[in-house]
């Protein structure tokens, strides 16, 4: 695919707190917490209480509680601090993951750690996002992530993928400067309309340059993985983010 030039790309994704919200699932998503801080977690669970659509299921401050808590069966997605006193989030997500497939992960933390997602085994890669708790984190971009992960795919931290540019040398390079914000806002959470609507193009356009990203990434459409996904794993792993 030809390189084309790369002019600013700044503004190719909104800010975090312009994500936007799906329709309410007809079935409410059930949700836990998983967070040492006592004020984040009574905030992130008053949170869940008062949003529709959704069903706040138990908040667990360490890894055992936790494990004792979220059963199998018992919740759809986990908002999940990283560090926690007695062990690592991303271990524990992993392990919950692989008692109850399809349980979604909201990764949460202080630091910008997004790239541990590009090491998720392949069994358990599906359904994580990532937010910064020390970015412009607002309710709608946490309940967008919250949904995302539930359906399978992965978000990333709008206000750190705003910052990301393609890597010398990389596939992303390839891409064109509209390919590469339909990737962003992809990366983002948004649906295809979503992205159609930012972009002021038709639906159909995006999924004609979603064909061409994905041919310029070398994902391949099958069983075992969803091409949303590699998609963004392949901006994270290609691309570094400015200060």
């Amino acid at each position: 695919m030809h390189h084309q030039p790369q002019p600013d790309r700044s503004s190719a994704v909104p800010v975090v707190g312009a994500a936007t919200l799906d329709v309410a699932p007809a079935v409410p998503l059930r949700v836990g917490v998983v967070e040492d801080q006592p004020l984040l977690g009574g905030m992130l669970a008053d949170l869940l209480r008062g949003t529709p659509g959704v069903t706040f299921v138990g908040h667990a401050a360490t890894v055992a509680e936790a494990r004792g808590t979220f059963l199998p069966g018992t919740v759809d997605v986990l908002t999940m601090d990283i560090e926690l006193p007695d062990g690592n989030g991303v271990s524990l997500g992993v392990s919950l993951r692989r008692a109850q497939p399809g349980l979604g992960i909201v990764l949460l933390s202080a630091y910008d750690l997004m790239d541990m997602l590009l090491e998720m085994p392949a069994d358990v890669r599906d359904g994580w996002s990532y937010l910064s708790k020390t970015s412009s984190l607002t309710r709608d971009v946490l309940l967008e992530a919250i949904r995302v992960s539930a359906r399978g795919e992965t978000m990333l931290d709008p206000e750190l993928v705003d910052r990301a540019r393609p890597r010398a040398g990389s596939s992303l390079e390839s891409l064109t400067d509209r390919q590469y914000a339909v990737l962003q806002l992809l990366a983002t959470g948004r649906s295809n309309t979503g992205i159609a609507t930012r972009l002021g193009i038709a639906e159909k356009s995006v999924q004609n340059h979603l064909t061409a990203i994905y041919a310029a990434l070398g994902i391949e459409h099958d069983a075992a993985s969803n091409p949303r996904v590699s998609a963004v794993l392949a901006l994270l792993a290609e691309s570094g983010r400015l200060a």
